[in-house]
């Protein structure tokens, strides 16, 4: 009886818990559901390399996150898709053109000197600084209305623009940013500070693109070029039809699910349904600590998770009414539907879970959320069928006989035979002497 009211607090507490994480955690929702640009980018090879390496494609993913951050949108997602693609998943934003032309700039800084080519004429070359050598970048302005962009070298690139600085004097060093000439300054005076300024030339730059241009810079440049291959946007409106309608479709479905259990298992149906809400309680809880983002698809496998926790409280339960038609006492009865449907249970519910691994592993974001959700309601069910059903069905019916079978949905000519045969049985043989 203590331990049954030590769970009891246990499975209390788990309740309460669950509530506060339910009330003060926000949900995370998939693009599907809050609308956003689904992208996805393929590394394109080049003349100096033939070979797309799996260090390039983690460079590349670690890149295009910094650019998505810029965004500031919260719940992104850069993942790799096969050898060499990326899925980039940006909800809740407003401009999916500019998102796109964002991510694919290349945003390759160079700084160039001016020297006479083959023919004679003057060509611009590098000089070896580049953006890998820039510490940060922040947008400033020049005069009342110029707005620029101020550039910070770190250690090893100080020394560079400085060396460079120094025997350019008098002479243009010409800014280029992904192939095209931005500025092209004439070097007055070395440049010993390790900081210089980029100007948008005489038209000067927008704040929009002094902003574009050190969000870029800031990210870093992209070690592949990168092509978007594939894009499709989500509209908030379809997002929220979504969710909308996957609301009604589970509300629909447990309702109709708990009215079947109370109709069919009576008072341990009710009990069920109890061991369903609080299952609902912490699985939901479980969601928003991990975090778990919410999709359609997600929210398919945690449905289908409520019906695999009612289909094994439905095995527990005829287990138990075979055990009560065999004549034993309700308590027995009770331990042993549930001591042999365990195996039934767990054996389901471990192929399932096998199953999902093996779709988290090998599947797309959106299979990826479908195997995660159930899996977990998986496990989540095998505790509230179990332990919150078969604790809550002692507190409620104690250790006596079944002095109600129409609670469990049986009538008692069908239990009557049973006692009846155990009251005939002779007493020495009750006692274990032999006749």
């Amino acid at each position: 009886m203590k331990q049954r009211k030590f769970t009891f607090l246990i499975i209390l507490v788990l309740v309460i818990a669950s509530i506060f994480v339910i009330l003060t955690k926000k949900t995370k929702l998939g693009l599907d559901l809050v609308g956003g640009s689904r992208i996805v980018l393929e590394a394109q090879k080049q003349e100096n390399f033939k070979e797309i390496t799996n260090d390039m494609m983690n460079r590349l993913k670690i890149a295009i996150e910094k650019r998505v951050n810029a965004f500031g949108v919260a719940e992104t997602i850069v993942q790799r898709v096969g050898k060499n693609r990326l899925l980039v998943e940006i909800p809740n934003i407003s401009a999916p053109e500019k998102a796109k032309e964002f991510l694919g700039k290349t945003a390759k800084l160079e700084f160039k000197e001016q020297k006479k080519g083959f023919r004679g004429d003057d060509v611009w070359v590098s000089t070896g600084l580049s953006g890998k050598d820039l510490k940060k970048a922040t947008v400033g302005t020049d005069t009342a209305t110029q707005w620029v962009v101020l550039i910070e070298f770190n250690a090893v690139g100080t020394k560079k623009f400085a060396d460079l600085t120094k025997r350019l004097v008098g002479k243009p060093m010409a800014i280029f940013f992904d192939e095209e000439l931005i500025s092209d300054p004439v070097i007055r005076e070395p440049i010993l500070g390790g900081s210089a300024q980029i100007s948008g030339g005489s038209g000067g730059f927008k704040v929009s693109e002094a902003k574009e241009m050190v969000d870029l810079l800031n990210a870093g440049a992209l070690p592949v070029p990168a092509k978007i291959i594939e894009e499709n946007s989500v509209g908030p409106t379809l997002g929220f039809d979504s969710i909308q309608k996957s609301k009604m479709a589970g509300m629909i479905g447990i309702t109709l699910v708990m009215i079947f259990m109370i109709a069919y298992y009576r008072i341990p149906g009710f009990i069920a349904n109890i061991a369903l809400f609080i299952y609902g309680l912490i699985i939901f809880a479980l969601f928003k600590l991990i975090p778990v983002t919410l999709t359609l698809a997600g929210i398919a496998g945690f449905i289908l998770s409520i019906g695999m926790a009612v289909d094994a409280n439905i095995l527990i339960f005829e287990r138990t009414k075979e055990e009560l038609r065999a004549g034993r006492t309700l308590f027995t009865a009770i331990n042993a539907g549930f001591d042999r449907a365990f195996t039934s249970i767990f054996d389901s519910n471990m192929t399932t879970i096998i199953s999902c691994v093996i779709l988290y592993l090998l599947g797309t974001s959106i299979v990826k959320g479908f195997a995660l959700t159930l899996a977990i309601g998986v496990v989540v069910s095998m505790f509230t069928a179990i332990t919150v059903t078969k604790n809550f069905m002692h507190l409620m019916f104690g250790t006596g006989q079944l002095k109600h079978p129409e609670w469990f949905g049986l009538k008692k000519e069908q239990i009557a035979k049973g006692y009846a045969a155990k009251d005939t049985i002779p007493r020495k043989a009750k006692l274990g002497v032999l006749d």
